[in-house]
């Protein structure tokens, strides 16, 4: 492997190559990779990491997304291609592609029955994650999306270590208790010097269908204060509504002006890091 030619830090990075844990595929060309993390599961972070690369996709970009989640994958689902499976010749293994051209790998794309549970304890996963970025023909890219591990536990310190990572979106609810956990992530981030381009808040509020009101069902005050006391910045709110929750069943692209505007500003976020 090659490490700071074909890396996506090369030129930008303070580390020598003898000192670096990266390793990097000199057949691949990535020019930024974007981390999609909450630091928990179950708030929405692989929808939103499936979004973001659609939204990349469709302003011209070739753009790859990378299933970290070896246990719970499920970015096969929500680009429809979970009947697909992924190729491999020699050690090398080729991502499967959406109909837009979307370059993905998952765990789900290389084995049998997506409903098999996935019984490995965390260094066999973490060097799944590793062979993902190393093994994969991602070809040339402007963006690799990564769907990462829920937590902040060994799994995400690898990824965060042996991936050079342009800069991570952060996935949170309104729940205290959600911006505690995230606050974790924040900071493990910023430790390992990653940048932080932003917070977005999901499943924020509901929309009445009625009278277009927002009804939130959690105090806003309590996110602003988060927002506040970790210095970052708030990408957008997201609605609770069927055309996000069924995006693994809905082929239509989601029309909602809010989430569009949420997926500008963070697209923009992305490009500008």
């Amino acid at each position: 492997m090659s490490n700071c030619s074909s890396c996506p830090s090369h030129g930008s990075c303070s580390k020598s190559e003898s000192s670096c844990g990266v390793q990097n595929n000199p057949n691949n060309k990535i020019k930024k990779i974007i981390g999609v993390m909450s630091g928990k599961g179950g708030v929405g972070k692989s929808t939103l990491s499936v979004l973001i690369a659609k939204a990349l996709n469709k302003k011209g970009f070739k753009v790859g997304v990378m299933d970290a989640d070896i246990t719970g994958p499920s970015i096969p689902r929500l680009l429809h291609i979970k009947d697909e499976k992924a190729m491999t010749t020699g050690e090398t293994i080729h991502p499967v592609a959406t109909q837009e051209g979307i370059k993905v790998m998952s765990l789900n794309l290389l084995i049998e029955d997506e409903n098999q549970p996935v019984i490995w304890r965390g260094p066999v996963i973490a060097g799944a994650v590793k062979q993902f970025y190393t093994d994969v023909l991602w070809g040339e890219l402007d963006y690799l999306v990564i769907d990462m591990p829920p937590g902040t536990g060994d799994v995400a310190l690898t990824v965060m270590q042996s991936i050079p990572m342009t800069g991570i979106v952060m996935i949170s609810t309104p729940q205290d208790m959600v911006s505690m956990i995230v606050s974790k992530a924040i900071n493990m981030a910023r430790k390992i010097d990653i940048p932080v381009l932003g917070v977005i808040e999901n499943m924020s509020y509901v929309l009445c269908p009625d009278c277009d009101k927002k009804i939130r069902i959690f105090n806003k005050e309590g996110m602003d204060q988060f927002l506040s006391n970790m210095d970052v910045e708030l990408l957008g709110e997201l609605p609770m509504m069927t055309e996000i929750s069924s995006l693994s069943e809905n082929v239509m692209p989601i029309t909602n002006e809010e989430v569009q505007n949420v997926l500008e500003k963070t697209t923009q976020k992305i490009i500008n890091a």
